[in-house]
């Protein structure tokens, strides 16, 4: 057994008064830097959508990404700027620029001299639309020549002209509100046109009123006189009727039947223009110096007109 002294006793008490002492001022001092230097934690979230939390001392949020090795790439920002503080979120946030915020920087950095409006105009979005519009299809002119080489003649429109409609579908690309391209996709007629018929005919003597003077006396075998020739067919529009018979009984027949006034008893020849046909048909509106002579289809009756020409009985 052993046994220790009170002096022995006395320096372990002091000792430990001591060792007590030096823990409490040393805990005591952690504390006091700890409240002056101020430790937080930041979280800091990449443009890739990571996350990750530093405990950093540092306030300005450059110093803190480069503290964790950190790198901003051209095509991002940062929030807050790299050279604010943090802000009470204790939040930093990267993410990518839009293309426009890339071009504007590449132009600023070029030092060319201009405004940031006229920068934003330049890079404004480009909006595509879908566009149907209605055109029209121009018509032709056709013209017939029933001058039969004569110097006095004059123009007579036979048909009008009219103008056809189709519908175009077009992609148009639009910037700034402003048209800037223009592709079609595809077009449909609604309506064709129509031709417009021009007939070069024979001059005729025409009185103070406006008439046409003719001769309506009846022609003989070996006179010729002009006669208002016009052209019909089988079909209801022309005749009524579509049998295709004529007044006479006879199968109406292009290229020698026609129709003609009372003046010209059924099966009476007439050269018309060098052509010889025979008279098989009357018309309720073929009267005096009128003929009409038989085609095989109405759109060769409408696009035979109206001509002057001259006739004889075939002796």
């Amino acid at each position: 057994m052993i046994f220790m002294n009170k002096k022995d006793s006395a320096s372990i008490s002091i000792m430990k008064i001591i060792g007590v002492s030096l823990i409490f001022i040393l805990v005591f001092g952690v504390s006091v830097m700890a409240t002056e230097i101020d430790i937080r934690s930041v979280e800091i979230k990449m443009a890739n959508g990571y996350e990750m939390t530093v405990v950093t001392t540092k306030t300005n949020v450059a110093e803190i990404l480069a503290d964790n090795n950190i790198v901003i790439e051209e095509d991002e920002r940062v929030s807050p700027d790299l050279d604010e503080t943090i802000n009470e979120n204790n939040k930093i946030v990267i993410t990518n620029k839009s293309e426009q915020e890339v071009q504007i920087a590449k132009i600023s950095e070029s030092g060319i001299e201009t405004t940031l409006d006229e920068i934003l105009k330049s890079y404004s979005p480009i909006i595509e639309k879908i566009v149907v519009e209605q055109e029209s299809i121009p018509f032709e002119t056709i013209t017939k020549d029933a001058s039969q080489g004569a110097t006095d003649t004059k123009n007579k429109v036979i048909q009008q002209g009219v103008d056809g409609i189709k519908e175009v579908t077009y992609k148009i690309k639009y910037q700034n509100d402003e048209e800037i391209e223009r592709i079609k996709l595809s077009e449909q007629v609604i309506q064709e046109p129509v031709d417009k018929i021009v007939q070069v005919q024979l001059q005729q003597n025409v009185t103070s009123r406006g008439s046409v003077s003719r001769d309506t006396s009846s022609v003989s075998g070996g006179t010729t006189k002009i006669f208002k020739v016009t052209a019909y067919c089988s079909c209801a529009k022309c005749c009524g009727k579509t049998t295709g018979y004529t007044a006479s009984g006879t199968k109406a027949t292009a290229g020698r039947t026609v129709a003609a006034s009372a003046q010209f008893a059924f099966g009476t020849k007439l050269i018309i223009n060098g052509h010889e046909y025979t008279v098989e048909d009357r018309g309720g509106a073929v009267t005096g110096n009128k003929i009409d002579i038989y085609m095989d289809s109405h759109a060769e009756a409408l696009a035979w007109g109206v001509k002057y020409l001259p006739v004889q009985v075939a002796e």
